[in-house]
């Protein structure tokens, strides 16, 4: 597998980091996240006409660039350096099930587009991202239970849910949302929508089966890796910067021992944190079997950086790191969010364990 960054990723790099600069300054982070939509219909329909972010990974033959999960790795650790407030992640890995599945590719372009937002529902009460945990039920046509947990859930044009029917576990699309219940869910990380929905007997139709949601959850792991590593990276730069900048005892604070080695120990973990992100984005366009133990792998050392270096961030930064004013708090807040988001880091490890052939283990996310 080829994991070195190529002059056409750098390019896309420095685009969206222009992009995101202009148009997810912290200022725009916290009115976005005070909102109820908790995204900029302007901005959204940018990324997909000006930077055709949306369909970036979707096949040429569904409306796509067909670009592979590298490149989406790319936008998921600029998103996370700028904290974006955005139903990307949901959108993309609603695509990913899709194109996985054998069925509602015709639902692919409209994703493409940037016209539709869509997400993938497989949490119930339970928390757990297990496919094989899911009791929401589809039977003649019609959808029941409910979803908990459902990214952007509360604005989705489009969603598609885990469901088990007498022959196991299928993924099914809901195109008229119009008719779910839809309630918005209370969580840390306001700059991320979560919201539960009830189905009460919705038509849909089956898109794809369990192979498609497992393919689905990996590519989101690794997405959601990227974007971490990109929160990280950030932390570290403003903790670096202030280092400089502040002095105690007439010297800056990063001349001393004590702030080196953490700042240090948080490079470690940033690039550390990348080599994950780099091998689980190269496994997942060219060794689909490798891609469950890399996406573990990625998802549960990436949750575990980046919430380290969030904290020692706030930290570092001394009294004004504390105080809600400061940026430090938005990835804080990102960090542990995101953390838990598609199962936590020691159930990752679990899965990894189980991957690698060690008992008492389970093999699923």
């Amino acid at each position: 597998m080829k994991l070195v960054v190529t002059e056409e990723q750098r390019e896309l790099r420095d685009a969206l980091r222009r992009f995101f600069a202009d148009r997810s300054p912290a200022a725009e982070v916290r009115r976005l996240m005070e909102t109820a939509e908790g995204h900029d219909p302007k901005v959204w329909a940018q990324m997909a006409e000006q930077l055709g972010l949306q369909g970036l990974a979707i096949a040429e033959e569904h409306g796509g660039a067909g670009f592979g999960v590298r490149e989406l790795a790319v936008v998921f650790e600029e998103m996370g350096r700028a904290v974006v407030c955005a139903p990307f992640l949901a959108t993309i890995t609603a695509a990913a099930a899709l194109e996985a599945g054998e069925g509602g590719h015709d639902l692919l372009p409209g994703i493409a587009d940037g016209s539709v937002i869509a997400t993938l529902a497989v949490a119930e009460d339970g928390g757990s991202w297990d496919p094989a945990d899911v009791e929401a039920r589809y039977e003649d046509g019609l959808l029941r239970g409910g979803k908990n947990f459902v990214l952007d859930g509360h604005i989705a044009d489009l969603v598609l849910v885990a469901a088990r029917d007498d022959d196991g576990v299928g993924l099914y699309a809901v195109e008229d949302a119009s008719r779910l219940v839809r309630t918005p869910v209370v969580t840390l990380d306001q700059t991320r929508k979560l919201a539960r929905i009830e189905f009460g007997g919705v038509p849909a139709r089956r898109v794809g089966g369990e192979d498609a949601i497992r393919r689905a959850l990996d590519v989101a792991a690794v997405a959601l890796a990227a974007e971490q590593l990109g929160g990280a990276q950030k932390t570290l730069d403003m903790t670096v910067e202030y280092a400089k900048v502040r002095y105690q005892f007439g010297r800056p604070i990063g001349s001393f021992q004590a702030i080196k080695h953490r700042c240090a120990d948080m490079f470690v973990l940033v690039e550390s944190a990348r080599s994950a992100v780099l091998n689980a984005a190269a496994a997942a366009d060219e060794s689909p079997r490798e891609l469950p133990a890399a996406a573990a792998l990625a998802k549960a050392y990436c949750s575990d950086a980046y919430f380290h270096t969030a904290g020692e961030a706030i930290q570092l930064h001394g009294g004004i790191g504390f105080t809600w004013e400061h940026d430090a708090h938005l990835y804080f807040k990102r960090a542990q969010g995101s953390r838990q988001l598609l199962g936590a880091p020691d159930r990752h490890r679990e899965r990894l364990a189980a991957l690698a052939g060690l008992t008492g283990a389970a093999a699923t996310p």
